[in-house]
């Protein structure tokens, strides 16, 4: 089976849909924080990501629960409180994350505001 990597001047499907899914604005966010928090209530997460509006964020969430990344439990509690948590196969994407924030630490600068 050949690659996509192998393929000479054409996109590689998985690879685009791949970026779709991480580029979109405040997706990765979401993830890295179910990564490094564990499960979290829509205000938790709204609360760790304040620049996100409330309608954004519902969308993004169903949008990775679509793509099974992320699942919308209810607990069964006094409250039937709901929660989202990573699947496993959002869980695979720790290595990436990590990866990704390794190359941002050593690659991206930003811009300190004038005083």
């Amino acid at each position: 089976m050949t690659s996509c990597r192998e393929r000479q001047f054409q996109l590689c499907p998985r690879f685009e849909k791949t970026f779709a899914i991480l580029g979109k604005k405040w997706n990765g966010l979401i993830i890295d924080v179910l990564l490094e928090e564990g499960p979290q209530r829509f205000v938790e997460l709204a609360s760790k990501i304040p620049d996100v509006s409330d309608r954004v964020l519902v969308e993004r969430l169903k949008e990775l629960e679509e793509k099974e990344i992320l699942a919308r439990l209810v607990l069964e509690d006094e409250n039937n409180r709901i929660v989202y948590q990573l699947t496993e196969k959002g869980q695979d994407l720790k290595r990436v994350m990590d990866e990704i924030q390794s190359w941002g630490e050593r690659w991206v600068t930003i811009s300190q505001p004038t005083t």
